[in-house]
């Protein structure tokens, strides 16, 4: 059996402990006031639907897993090799405002949550593939950007030599 190479680094996008309570509570509140409405037996029917569908919603939101392992880099269910990771950046604050707004390319590959202040660029060199860049969240960017450093290959040069 072949041993495989350990995880570099291994963070799942979950959603924020508060915003359980805040979403369970919107939904029970929703369904106590469509309850209102309802006279007799199916009070209770807004409750099963609202109160299950706000928790399946929130560990939905919360699915996205970032990995660096076996030589590639794994978002949710897209893989980047390493062979084609130019260089990694992580990007806090006002870097990432602007990576995600003025300066975004088009056809950039982006795995942003509004819950996590900060991400990585990672810059391809893929001359067959007209994404230029990823940018996906993350709560510790450092480490992922030394991840990916530390696996990828040595950038190829923009112009080939002569």
């Amino acid at each position: 059996m072949a041993s495989e190479e350990p995880t570099a680094f291994n963070e799942r996008l979950t959603v924020p402990w508060w915003s359980w309570p805040v979403a369970l509570a919107v939904a029970a509140g929703l369904a106590f006031e469509i309850g209102l409405g309802v006279p007799g037996l199916v009070t209770w029917l807004p409750f099963v639907v609202l109160v299950p569908g706000a928790a399946v919603a929130m560990a939905w939101l919360g699915r996205i897993r970032v990995a660096v392992r076996d030589r590639e880099l794994l978002v949710d269910d897209a893989v980047l090799p390493m062979e084609y990771v130019e260089s990694a950046e992580p990007l806090t604050g006002t870097a990432l405002r602007d990576a995600l707004s003025a300066q975004l390319h088009p056809l950039a590959f982006v795995i942003q949550r509004p819950w996590i202040k900060s991400a990585v660029k990672v810059t391809l060199n893929d001359p067959d593939d007209p994404t230029p860049y990823w940018i996906v969240s993350s709560r510790d960017p450092r480490r992922l950007a030394e991840a990916l450093g530390g696996v990828g290959a040595a950038p190829h040069p923009a112009v080939p030599p002569r």
